[in-house]
């Protein structure tokens, strides 16, 4: 099996699989209640996927959990390595080196 996308995705994935299993539904069932394709929906429990905020929402009212519950805990350092947020304080740091070096 392919290694996941990022920890967050990895999260996502094993949430949505764990909330499925609690409920002993199908793969097929949940993506028919959510109103996704089983290949989409196997992505993403795999940690491979990258779900929009809708399939976030869609998953959430199929499973009735809140939505929030997927991003619980998850911050900057769980994204793929080659994203790189930055907080306003960083930002400004950032904009004072350029600013120092060209």
């Amino acid at each position: 099996m392919a290694e996941a996308r990022s920890r967050a995705s990895a999260h996502v994935g094993r949430l949505v699989r764990s909330l499925r299993d609690e409920q002993t539904i199908s793969r097929k069932t949940l993506a028919e209640r959510a109103d996704l394709d089983v290949s989409h929906l196997a992505r993403i429990e795999n940690g491979q996927g990258n779900p929009t905020l809708y399939v976030l929402i869609q998953l959430a009212t199929a499973l009735d959990v809140k939505a929030e519950e997927f991003v619980a805990g998850l911050g900057a350092d769980d994204l793929p390595p080659d994203l790189t947020p930055y907080s306003e304080a960083d930002f400004r740091r950032e904009l004072r080196r350029r600013e120092s070096v060209g």
